[in-house]
């Protein structure tokens, strides 16, 4: 019996000495027993480097570089003999025409195909907050996240760059999703939208006579 009180305290003092220091503070490096490679080598933006004369991490562009792979100074800084793709579809890849206005065309080809890339890029990305049927209604919805209801006429009037770059850049509480999802795949999801929204306020009237039959309409 005796020994049983003594890995009874012996427990109670155990769990007593853990479970006491959660939520101290503490200098001291902390046990780490998967560290998971957290203590790295690396260099952070903005920090101090005594290597460099000027102690900064963060180090300039060499001098004479020039932009290549993204942006609109190919034009500018390459020969006209140049070829990309980029400045030649400011709309698929920015949302915008060649004057700065909103694209309201859609520079990708419109088929099945492009509709159900959209569909599953909006499932992965987007219902979590704007629901499955677009209404805002998704699972952040019920811990105080207010998602924009994208049925309202205020997104059905926007124009397709202007949703392009929402999605792109982000908004609001939205973050941008530029570096996940593709240029086509951002105009797919677009295309999915619309479709969202026509389905929500679709008449009879919308459906071609000779396919109401088969509906049951």
């Amino acid at each position: 019996m005796r020994y049983f009180f003594a890995i009874y305290i012996a427990v109670i003092i155990a769990v007593v000495s853990i479970l006491g220091f959660r939520g101290d503070k503490s200098e001291k490096t902390p046990w780490m027993i998967f560290p998971d490679m957290d203590n790295q080598p690396r260099y952070k933006p903005q920090a101090t480097n005594e290597y460099f004369s000027d102690h900064m991490n963060s180090r300039p562009k060499p001098a004479g570089t020039v932009i290549r792979g993204q942006g609109w100074e190919e034009k500018e800084v390459f020969s006209e003999d140049y070829l990309e793709n980029y400045s030649h579809s400011t709309a698929l890849y920015e949302g915008k025409n060649e004057d700065g206005s909103w694209a309201t065309e859609f520079p990708i080809e419109v088929n099945y195909e492009t509709m159900k890339l959209g569909r599953e890029k909006y499932d992965i990305f987007c219902t979590v907050c704007h629901g499955a049927a677009g209404n805002g209604k998704g699972v952040t919805s019920k811990y105080g996240v207010i998602p924009a209801n994208l049925l309202l006429d205020t997104y059905r009037t926007m124009p397709e760059g202007q949703i392009f770059e929402t999605i792109t850049d982000g908004k609001n509480t939205m973050f941008g999703y530029g570096e996940k999802v593709t240029p086509e795949e951002r105009w797919a999801i677009i295309l999915y939208v619309r479709a969202l929204q026509r389905s929500q306020s679709a008449t009879i009237e919308d459906i071609p006579a000779d396919q109401r039959k088969e509906l049951g309409l």
